[in-house]
């Protein structure tokens, strides 16, 4: 059915882009140049609108303005807004004042489709009913994975295309990104679906029984071999066989797991001959295996046979867009499993808290905080006070003595472009490193400096590096967007980095 759905730009180019891509997903667009146009449509046609689409920097009234005269409606019609500047800052402005979720300009249409059809489930959504629970036990279906950034559906694109063929799959990302439930969905997705999917844990193994666990061993193999164990291939024979940290894997046994991979045939511990599986193999490391094969502690032919199809998981710090869509699909099943009498639901300042948080342990640990925070809830709404942990290493939030939650730009009026906000920094510090000695402690720590100590103008060389290497970091790492912002194309800014032995996961490290 379709949906009606309000554009809000001053941008007339912005706005019959955005009505055609609504258009082309079948729904009905309605359009306003500014807040106060967006609110008389609100005012002739307010029962038809099931979305806002909504940009903060206009004229006359600007998005935060327009949130807060939608606050004060006390309108449940959920809002995603569009933001191209002004950076993190901006974004939790928005989702303070109530954003239900959030694009980066120029959106595409895959990202702008997903963000449409959330907001749809959410307005669509009946208030007493409960969350589908899915039980552990069944299998997790591409389906099950909660995205909205183009990052990651670029991932789940490519996870459908591996579970097309039996072909070896290297899954990489830090800890808690979501490595094994990507493998779980790759065999779902397969023609091995209904068949076993064995996970393993390298670097939870002891050294001297990775060998054993693997591929098993015959009674009297070795000491304390008092019967026949079926290894960990052959129990996943006919199906899946999950390697995860594979990068722990000792050296000796990654010959034999190269011996399995390329001739689909395990050496038992003990057996005078080797033993044909049939299995696809799926591996995970935190580690970067080009550089453990450079020091000599992963095999060069394995990594290889191994990295035919890899698939690289963005950490959740660079896919902020995916924080709002995982938050409420946590809260939904945390707050069904602990059978809640009242459907439960988050507060604009705790979700402005959440994405605010570069969450270091990743999905994992956004788990967690979501999963103590619901156990602990006192009222129907989570509150930003529910998240102390967090809220204390988010520069700006601090914990007052009753156990309450503030932020120092909670003051500010929301009329108030977002741009003018003196909002707390959610960057580290960031200062020229050839910065004039005599420089004010109050001068702009973004401003990069264009003479060097001696008073002589810098090196365009210099400058140029010093804004790349800000860029980044103010961009958080992502190379398409640093390009765009710098006017590069990405080859150009890859050869730049290279150049001048930039890390762009670390870009404020000074090269060696």
């Amino acid at each position: 059915m379709a949906a009606h759905i309000l554009v809000i730009d001053d941008d007339p180019v912005q706005r019959r882009l955005l009505k055609n891509m609504i258009e082309r997903n079948g729904h009905v667009a309605h359009v306003a140049e500014n807040g106060r146009a967006g609110l008389e449509v609100l005012d002739r046609k307010g029962g038809l609108i099931s979305v806002i689409l909504l940009d903060l920097m206009m004229p006359e009234m600007n998005g935060t303005a327009f949130l807060g005269a939608l606050a004060e409606r006390e309108s449940a019609i959920p809002v995603i807004v569009q933001t191209g500047q002004g950076g993190l800052e901006t974004v939790v402005i928005a989702m303070r004042a109530g954003a239900f979720d959030f694009v980066v300009k120029p959106v595409s249409p895959e990202r702008l489709g997903v963000a449409v059809e959330n907001a749809l489930k959410l307005e669509q959504r009946d208030p007493h009913g409960r969350p589908s629970r899915r039980h552990r036990s069944e299998a997790v279906q591409f389906d099950d994975i909660v995205s909205a950034s183009p990052e990651m559906l670029r991932v789940i694109d490519l996870a459908r295309r591996a579970a097309q063929s039996n072909i070896p799959v290297v899954i990489e990302g830090e800890s808690g990104v979501g490595k094994e439930m990507v493998a779980r969905a790759i065999q779902a997705g397969s023609d091995r679906a209904h068949k076993p999917f064995v996970t393993v844990n390298c670097g939870a193994i002891p050294h001297n029984l990775v060998e054993s666990i693997l591929f098993g061993h015959e009674k009297g193999a070795f000491t304390g071999a008092i019967e026949r164990h079926i290894g960990k291939f052959a129990e996943a024979d006919g199906g899946t066989i999950f390697l995860d940290e594979i990068g722990d894997l000792p050296l000796e046994v990654q010959v034999k797991l190269l011996r399995a991979v390329q001739q689909g045939e395990i050496e038992t511990v003990g057996a005078r001959s080797p033993q044909k599986v049939n299995v696809r193999l799926i591996s995970a490391t935190n580690k970067d295996l080009i550089t453990e094969v450079k020091e000599g502690r992963f095999r060069e032919d394995l990594y290889y046979r191994l990295n035919v199809f890899p698939i690289t998981i963005p950490a959740l710090r660079k896919r902020k867009e995916d924080i709002p869509v995982l938050v409420r699909s946590f809260v939904e099943r945390f707050a069904g499993e602990q059978k809640l009498a009242t459907p439960l639901t988050l507060s604009p300042a705790a979700m402005a808290l959440l994405t605010a948080f570069d969450w270091p342990g990743n999905i994992r640990q956004l788990e967690n905080a979501i999963y103590r925070a619901v156990v602990l809830a006192q009222g129907p709404e989570l509150q930003a006070s529910d998240f102390p942990q967090v809220a204390t290493q988010v520069p700006g939030y601090k914990l007052t003595e009753a156990g309450t939650v503030s932020w120092e730009a909670a003051a500010v009026p929301l009329s108030r472009k977002a741009a003018e906000v003196d909002m707390p920094s959610v960057y580290p510090d960031f200062r020229p490193r050839e910065a004039s000695e005599s420089q004010s402690p109050a001068a702009d720590e973004n401003t990069i400096s264009s003479v060097d100590r001696g008073g002589q103008v810098r090196k365009l060389a210099d400058v140029e590096e010093e804004l790349i290497r800000f860029a980044l970091k103010f961009y958080r790492g992502q190379m398409s967007q640093v390009a765009r912002k710098l006017g590069i194309g990405r080859s150009t800014l890859y050869r730049k980095l290279k150049d001048y032995g930039i890390d762009p996961e670390n870009p404020l490290k000074e090269a060696a």
